[in-house]
Parts: structure tokens; C-alpha cells; sequence
């Protein structure tokens, strides 16, 4: 999945002691895809000396995991293909910066590459970081520092003028896949023929190169519906897309991250796709918090919006393959609803079910 076109450079993803744990999932979504980065190699000593495309979905992509920053520089120099930057690839709750991290990242300086990271804790705010950033020459950007509160966008109804068939994809819990899948779907869309745009709402999906996105969950809260229609809106306006892909945040009842509200309000979205995970029984970090039944939640979207959920897909954790099919045909059974695993299946099904609504979407308009 990983494109030619890269926005800045060969970059060397930190995920030391997260990968392949929900705690390393911006780690995962790189090794995926990404246009922004050509990622050469990723940290994390538990699985050092292994393809982390076979660690994380036994799918080899040419990605070494090191032990250490030195050997992937090392490695890097000896490919021809110079590693420009440090990517901070943790997501632990919170988005707290981890304090054995800090010593990394002040070496990586010292190596001379570019910071990017996408946590709370500022790194160009912290005083002897940025000064030994600015001594070396190199940059460091904090994907969820907003922007200035005078370039921030409040809500005016233009959401209505987007005709673009609008998908939002939400999930009962956070750290469930929500935006693996919503980039599979774009993927999926435009290899079928269709134009598709992608709303990134969180700092990976920025990482990953969506043209149109924000940080939803570092925003004010005044704005955070402006930025949401912001987006989509420019997203029509600039590309004209058939599909307009909603990546969703947190869940509705998650206790910690009742993402999802903003998006379904502000985006207005059309139609919802549902990401669940059938093997997990409490919320992601909080035990003793369960998830409600999937059919409660179901209802509580639709509810919300006004707007069908039209497909679950599934997150296989702790699932076996031939679990997957059981599972889809529980939720099927339990829900009426078709589901799919489109990391481990595709997601040819999942674009049957979607170009109906496509159809329906460009009906209506020619009324």
C-alpha cells in the first residue's frame, strides 16, 4: 500500500515497547501506508530482527524492526537511503510522552534527524529539547498543536453544500481500527472507479498523508465542529470527490474518549460503517468499563445521526481466521447487517455494499 508519491522523506518510526499493542498503533498505521514518510525501519527491541509487516499482519513489507536508533541509522546509511526523520510512533493513553522516550529522541537529534510527533506532550515547548533542536539544525513538529485560535473555523452550514456520498467510519471502542479501515475503504473506492477523499481526525492519519485533516481530540471544543465541516467542505470544494471518507475517533460510550458526537453532527454523515472487535469485553485500558452489546450501539448511531449504519467490520484481535467468519455471521444473525474484515479479507464486499449507496446518492441528486 505505500506510495511513490512522498510528501517529505525516508523516516525511522519510534515504537519502543508498543509495537503490535494498541499502544503502538500510529507505529502500525505507518508500516501500512503512508505518502508522508518512505518509513526505512522501526524501533522496538521486544521484536527487533523481524519484518514488522509479518510481526503486525503476516504480511512482509521490507520494514526491519531494529533493536536501537544506531543500528536502523546504521542500517539506513548502508541502503543508500539516509534516514531525515524521527517519527514518534507511540499512542499510549493519554498521549503522554513516556519518559525512557526523551532520551531517544535527544539522541536522534544528535544524529541529526527531524522530530514529528503526534502526542500531548509538546516537544517544541520543552525547553532544553527545542534548544538542542535549534543547535542541530533540525525541526520538530507537534501534529496536535492546534492551530492559532484566529485560523480556526466555526460552524456555518456549509456542510449541506457537499453532495458527496459522506461515510463515516466509527467504532464501538478507541485503538479498534477505525482509520485502517477508513483509508482501506478510500483505497478500495478509487481502485473501483471511484473519486475518494479522506478526512484524517487524528494525528496518524496526517502522518499518513490525508490531504484534508485535524487533531479532533486536542481542538477547543468551540471549534471543534467548524474544523470538521472545514474540512469536508474543502474537501468538496478543491476535489469534487464521489465519497468523502469520515475517519472516526473513540467510540460514543467509551468512558475516556466518547469521540464520534462531532463527527456525526457536523459532518452530517450519510451513512456509517461500524468497526468492532468481537474478542474484546471491556473498554481498551480501562477494565471494568464493559462495551455494550453491539446492537446498542448500533441503535445509539443511528439515533444520533438519523442515518443508517449500512456494514460492521470487524477487527480480528485474538481471533483465529476461521473465527472471522463465525463472528460475521453472529453479528449478521444478532444485527441484520453485513460484516466484513477487510485487513484480513479485502474489502470487495464492503464496496458492494457502498456502491448501492452511491447509487441512491446520485439518484437523489438528479431528482
Amino acid at each position: 500500500m505505500n506510495s511513490k508519491e512522498i510528501l517529505d522523506g525516508n523516516a525511522i518510526v519510534y515504537c519502543e515497547g508498543a509495537f503490535n499493542t494498541p499502544e503502538g498503533k500510529t507505529a502500525h498505521g505507518l508500516v501500512r501506508f503512508t505518502e508522508r514518510y518512505q518509513v526505512l525501519s522501526v524501533i522496538d527491541k521486544r521484536h527487533a530482527g523481524q519484518d514488522a509487516g509479518l510481526v503486525l499482519d503476516g504480511k512482509e513489507r521490507g520494514i526491519p524492526v531494529f533493536a536501537s536508533l544506531e543500528q536502523a541509522l546504521e542500517a539506513a546509511r548502508a541502503n543508500g537511503t539516509p534516514a531525515e526523520y524521527f517519527v514518534v510512533g507511540l499512542a499510549p493513553d493519554g498521549g503522554r510522552l513516556p519518559a525512557p522516550a526523551r532520551e531517544d529522541i535527544r539522541a536522534a537529534i544528535l544524529a541529526g534527524l527531524n522530530i514529528d510527533s503526534g502526542l500531548h506532550d509538546f516537544l517544541s515547548e520543552d525547553s532544553v529539547i527545542s534548544r538542542l533542536a535549534h543547535a542541530h539544525g533540525v525541526s520538530i513538529r507537534d501534529i496536535r498543536k492546534t492551530p492559532p485560535r484566529e485560523q480556526l473555523h466555526s460552524f456555518t452550514g456549509n456542510i449541506e453544500k457537499v453532495k458527496a456520498l459522506k461515510i463515516a467510519v466509527l467504532g464501538t471502542d478507541s485503538a479498534v481500527g477505525k482509520r485502517t479501515t477508513a483509508w482501506i475503504i478510500v483505497h478500495a473506492l478509487r481502485k473501483a472507479g471511484y473519486t475518494a477523499a479522506m478526512i484524517g481526525t487524528g494525528q496518524t492519519a496526517w502522518m499518513q498523508g490525508a490531504k484534508y485533516s485535524i487533531v479532533l481530540d486536542s481542538l477547543i471544543n468551540d471549534f471543534v465542529a467548524g474544523e470538521l465541516e472545514n474540512a469536508t467542505y474543502q474537501a468538496w470544494m478543491e476535489q469534487q470527490p464521489d465519497v468523502i471518507v469520515l475517519e472516526g475517533q473513540g467510540s460514543l460510550m467509551n468512558p475516556a474518549y466518547p469521540g464520534g458526537h462531532e463527527i456525526l453532527a457536523a459532518c452530517r454523515p450519510d451513512i456509517v460503517v461500524l468497526q468492532h472487535a468481537p474478542k474484546r469485553p471491556e473498554y481498551d485500558g480501562f477494565p471494568g468499563y464493559p462495551i455494550q452489546p453491539l446492537p446498542i450501539q448500533i441503535q445509539a448511531v443511528e439515533l444520533l445521526s438519523g442515518k443508517p449504519v449500512v456494514a460492521i467490520t470487524i477487527n480480528h484481535e485474538n481471533m483465529v481466521p476461521e473465527e472471522v467468519a463465525e463472528a460475521a455471521l453472529q453479528i449478521k444473525q444478532e444485527s441484520g447487517l453485513p460484516a466484513f474484515d477487510v485487513l484480513l479479507n479485502g474489502a470487495d464486499g464492503l464496496i458492494e455494499v457502498l456502491a448501492t449507496h452511491l447509487k441512491k446518492k446520485a439518484e437523489t441528486l438528479h431528482q
